[in-house]
């Protein structure tokens, strides 16, 4: 067999071979750095291990939403950088298309900014989070210049969600807020926690373990000195009254 012939064998693919369907991919161009890529796993990490309990959710970065209302995946898509669906049920999906999820959309959207996509993230995204998805809370962050804003909508319109005196802002369909810690966007509780990642978890539990020890072990040391002391007291009282004997005092009779 010639050469040629070997080639023309091996460039041509096999007839049955099954190439992934376009859906597995989001419509959004490609992520404009690592720290977009982190930020996302950051908050699905968080946000994944905080509802671990829950199963009535479901949360996705950078995937694709699929709204027209012909129900035509070749019209009207959308793919969020970070965005979750509260009251469905929490599986894995290839992409979000509205028409197979019982109609619902997003109740949480975050775009991460870039110098490519900011000005579609700040206008014609948030129109149609607004009109089309009716996304309840709307929220942007730059990973780089760190600029964030948050919108709740009332009254069919987003409005600028008020920071708190840390910056925060708070989203009520988390019940979390969201704020920047070490340059990243994070989650807090009510009451001003930092929701962990598995990994920082873990370290904290470590953490606690640790100082329990160690108090466990001052504790120790601690009842150890008492002990000694009261050894002491006892032999200094013994030679107190042993001294007194030795005078012709009876320690008892003072």
């Amino acid at each position: 067999m010639s050469v040629a012939k070997d080639l023309e064998i091996i460039e041509s693919p096999p007839e049955d071979v099954i190439f992934p369907p376009g859906d597995l991919y989001s419509d959004e161009p490609p992520l404009e750095s690592d720290l977009h890529l982190w930020q996302i796993f950051l908050l699905l990490q968080c946000l994944e291990w905080h509802w671990r309990d829950r199963n009535d959710f479901y949360a996705a970065g950078n995937l694709t939403i699929y709204y027209s209302h012909r129900r035509r995946k070749s019209e009207d898509f959308r793919g969020p950088d970070f965005f979750a669906v509260l009251g469905t049920e929490r599986k894995h999906r290839k992409s979000w298309v509205v028409w197979q999820e019982d109609g619902k959309y997003p109740n949480i959207i975050i775009e991460l900014l870039s110098d490519s996509t900011a000005k579609v993230d700040r206008g014609l995204k948030k129109q149609i989070y607004q009109d089309t998805f009716r996304t309840p809370d709307y929220f942007w962050f730059h990973p780089e210049t760190l600029e964030f804003a948050g919108f709740c909508l009332i009254s069919g319109s987003y409005q600028p969600i008020e920071p708190n005196d840390r910056g925060w802002l708070w989203s009520q369909q988390l019940e979390l807020y969201l704020g920047i810690c070490d340059r990243k966007l994070r989650y807090f509780t009510a009451e001003g926690i930092l929701v962990p990642t598995p990994q920082e978890f873990a370290q904290a539990q470590i953490q606690l373990a640790q100082e329990q020890t160690q108090l466990a072990q001052e504790q120790t040391q601690l009842a150890q000195a008492q002990t000694q002391l009261a050894e002491a007291q006892t032999q200094r009282a013994e030679a107190l009254a042993a001294k007194l004997r030795e005078l012709g005092v009876d320690p008892e009779n003072l």
